[in-house]
């Protein structure tokens, strides 16, 4: 056989693999969706199970290493660090947030890295929490997450973790309960100075705040006396809301999953992330309500306090927890210039600022998330965490 023939005898093979890949990978995709979507899969053990709130603990039972995103793997470290660490998602996504992919999982990145790994689980809000607010979750159910999370370490001092408004429920919880034993709080993408920066919800609040105020001075009705109830957005927006952080991005990775449906680990990543923007939950309408009135409209968080809906001061000008901030180069939503001011309001002086590569969500899920924001804070977290 020459050399051409055994060219086409070559190429022909390989098309049949690529098309016989191809057409597998498209029949699960119609048909059998759930077998590629590998969110969620890390072992845990429920340490609290409320409504809606639930807690975490995160183990890599019989695994000695996992594998990172680049297809590298990483040894797991078998000692712990004394200070276990708590991941808090936004309000309106899934727990599969910081556990997409077994490659691409926060979760298990910690674990291996030697931290004793808990995760406050909002839960998926119904109808009947439309009125939840963020004392209800700043507070009260913090109170309780971080109470069963030390009843389970065995240790009072504790570090936290929060993507977005995740982030800010930790600032908030701080803010109001000034615990000494919270050692470290690290934010990822949490807006704090919205008329000071650029951005969607700076936009936003810039153009609401100068009628909100006439409104406020001149007017009978303000936002807190809308009910609450009113402003639940149902799963669909929130849905859409999300995507809206990235609209190019939801409409082309389309096109990238016709063009690469043989490539079976890239058709799971997308499937599994597709799953997790298409599965977004009930928003409550008492949190929209404050984070409209309180944040983008009077923008109190820039100046370290905020007033919550019983009256409760919650002040973030006198958190004396080492603090990591972190905000995405290309965040149209929270850009850098919005996330900095959470170091410029607490009082402790152990902060540092990192702009890191991605957009809202790729900041936290994106593939270079794991080199830098995953990396940088458990190297940061690890000079801190011990007794």
């Amino acid at each position: 056989m020459n050399r051409f023939t055994q060219m086409l005898l070559d190429q022909g093979l390989a098309f049949n693999q690529k098309f016989s890949e191809t057409a597998a990978n498209g029949v699960d995709w119609l048909f059998r969706h759930d077998t590629l979507v590998k969110s969620g899969q890390t072992w845990f053990e429920l340490i609290l199970d409320g409504d809606p709130m639930s807690v975490r603990y995160y183990e890599l039972p019989g695994e000695d290493e996992i594998e990172l995103a680049d297809g590298s793997t990483m040894e797991i470290q078998q000692n712990k660090h004394d200070i276990p660490l708590v991941l808090v998602p936004p309000l309106g996504v899934t727990t599969e947030t910081f556990d997409l992919m077994p490659q691409r999982s926060l979760v298990r990145y910690m674990v291996a890295q030697g931290y004793k790994v808990y995760l406050v689980d909002w839960g998926k809000p119904t109808k009947e929490h439309k009125r939840l607010n963020l004392r209800d979750y700043s507070y009260h159910m913090m109170s309780e997450a971080l109470a069963k999370v030390r009843e389970h370490s065995g240790s009072e001092q504790l570090s936290m973790m929060g993507w977005c408004m995740g982030g800010l429920l930790c600032l908030l919880h701080q803010g109001q309960v000034k615990d000494p034993n919270i050692r470290n709080i690290v934010t990822v993408a949490s807006p704090i100075d919205l008329l000071q920066g650029g951005g969607v919800i700076a936009g936003v609040s810039q153009a609401l705040n100068g009628p909100a105020q006439l409104v406020k001075n001149y007017g009978r009705m303000s936002m807190k006396d809308v009910d609450s109830s009113l402003m639940s957005l149902p799963p669909w927006m929130t849905t859409l809301a999300f995507k809206l952080t990235a609209p190019v991005a939801s409409v082309t990775t389309y096109w990238d999953l016709l063009t690469r449906l043989w490539d079976r680990e890239f058709v799971e990543s997308h499937s599994t992330t597709s799953d997790y923007l298409n599965n977004m939950l009930r928003y409550p309408g008492g949190v929209l309500q404050d984070m409209t009135a309180k944040v983008i409209v009077d923008n109190q968080l820039a100046k370290g306090k905020l007033e919550l809906s019983d009256g409760t001061i919650a002040e973030l000008d006198t958190i004396e927890s080492s603090l990591l901030v972190f905000a995405g180069q290309t965040d149209h939503l929270v850009p850098p210039s919005i996330a900095q001011a959470s170091t410029e309001v607490v009082a402790t002086e152990d902060t540092e600022f990192h702009v890191a590569p991605g957009g809202h969500m790729g900041v936290i899920l994106g593939s270079k998330a794991q080199k830098v924001v995953w990396k940088e804070s458990a190297k940061w977290l690890a000079s801190r965490s011990s007794h």
